[in-house]
């Protein structure tokens, strides 16, 4: 972040320099700038000390992005003339350029200084330090969060088998049994809300904590029993290198409730690596360790490993994951799995206030013992389809009509099923 503000910041000291320096306030090409610098680089030998000479050798090598250069060539122009604000000021820019705020901001407080400094130029300097001050501070702190709210018709909320009739291989000399209402797709009426809040704050220049709270609430208009509710808190540390990639820490609980009712709690650990990329994009790689513990069926109960790697650009993300989860208990172990889930979304502008939102995800299950029904491993595929539309009311509410369809593959009839949602929302974000 420090060298995306430095470098945005370049052209506007060039234009508060250009009463002193009028070569400084024109953007050569990258070509004449370096032909420039090459030119008067070519005379360092024989001019150099010359605080003329140093000082236009000093805007060339910044023009060429030879920074280094630049600060050395300015330096010797100061150790002639102490008082020259001007010199003093492109100095600041280098070291800025460089990447080296501490000292961009000692040099450009002493500028400031000068009783000389023009008002309009000095409220600038000073705007710059104060800058300078809140990126050697870490950049302080930000709150942010949204509220959705979303009504629509859900034609399977129980993610059901449409099969009335089943055969169970383990009583199948009673011939096919009748399903029960629950285990049957129920379509339904909903209307959901969500809503979270994150903050950050920093602890210095390159470490930050964070946390976010996360909750949704989604009621069926006729059918009580699958209502479903979760609650999701994260909490964590990051840390920045010189080169901007970030690793974190975070710890993450969460508890879910179906019908009413507590279904299951999780929490776990996430380790996080992300390498920030030309252009907008990042590569993140992940490591996650989850404990599920499933309220009035601890059989159930799982560790739950996952490893993952991303790419995001500025409109488009995709992720593949992949692990175990593996039963505590020996009688669960029909439950343990191994998993690979691969995603890819993305938000295409298509008008100033209008965007196609669009998404896809893929997840495989191979489970490692038999039903103790059905008497085969349950295999399992699923593909889930997300398209719609966003469209902003103001730069923070926005309406979302969506379309979500999913198909789940199973060899076990039981699992085997298909759902499709359509929604309309109103998303609030700050």
């Amino acid at each position: 972040m420090a060298k995306r503000f430095l470098i945005c910041t370049a052209p506007v000291m060039l234009a508060v320099l250009a009463p002193w320096a009028s070569a400084a306030a024109q953007a050569p090409t990258p070509a004449a700038a370096e032909a420039a610098y090459d030119a008067l680089a070519a005379e360092v030998g024989t001019r150099a000390g010359d605080p003329d000479f140093d000082y236009r050798l000093g805007i060339a090598a910044l023009d060429a992005g030879r920074y280094g250069e630049a600060v050395i060539a300015f330096q010797r122009v100061l150790a002639l003339q102490p008082d020259n604000a001007p010199a003093r000021a492109e100095l600041a820019r280098a070291y800025a350029l460089a990447g080296d705020i501490d000292t961009a901001r000692q040099e450009f407080a002493t500028v400031v200084d000068d009783p000389s400094l023009p008002d309009p130029v000095r409220q600038r300097f000073t705007g710059f330090v104060r800058q300078f001050d809140r990126q050697i501070a870490g950049g302080g702190s930000d709150v942010s969060g949204f509220v959705d709210a979303r009504a629509g018709y859900d034609d399977n909320i129980n993610a059901a088998t449409d099969l009335n009739t089943i055969v169970i291989p383990l009583f199948s000399f009673l011939g096919p049994g009748t399903l029960g209402p629950g285990a049957v797709a129920q379509g339904d009426e909903f209307y959901e809300i969500q809503g979270g809040v994150s903050a950050v704050t920093a602890v210095g220049r390159q470490d930050r904590l964070f946390a976010s709270v996360l909750g949704n609430w989604r009621d069926n208009v006729d059918s009580r029993r699958f209502d479903q509710a979760a609650l999701t808190g994260t909490a964590g540390y990051a840390h920045s290198f010189a080169n901007q990639d970030v690793v974190s820490l975070s710890g993450q609980v969460q508890k879910f409730w179906l019908g009413h009712d507590g279904y299951r709690t999780a929490y776990g650990v996430i380790g996080q690596y992300t390498k920030p990329l030309a252009g907008g994009r990042a590569l993140t790689l992940s490591a996650q360790w989850n404990r599920l513990d499933y309220d009035g069926a601890p059989v159930r109960d799982a560790d739950r490993f996952s490893l993952g790697v991303g790419y995001v650009t500025r409109t488009i993300a995709a992720g593949l994951t992949g692990g175990k989860e593996e039963a505590r208990r020996a009688a669960g172990d029909a439950e343990s799995n191994w998993f690979v889930g691969a995603n890819i979304g993305g938000e295409f502008p298509v008008a100033s206030r209008v965007a196609l939102v669009a998404g896809a995800a893929f997840d495989l299950r191979r489970y490692d013992q038999a039903d103790a029904l059905f008497l085969v491993k349950r295999d399992d595929e699923r593909l889930d389809l997300t398209a719609g539309v966003k469209v902003a009311l103001t730069d923070r509410l926005f309406v979302q009509p969506r379309a979500t369809w999913s198909r789940n593959w199973s060899n076990i009839a039981l699992y085997d099923y298909q759902r499709w949602t359509a929604s309309l929302g109103l998303r609030f974000e700050f």
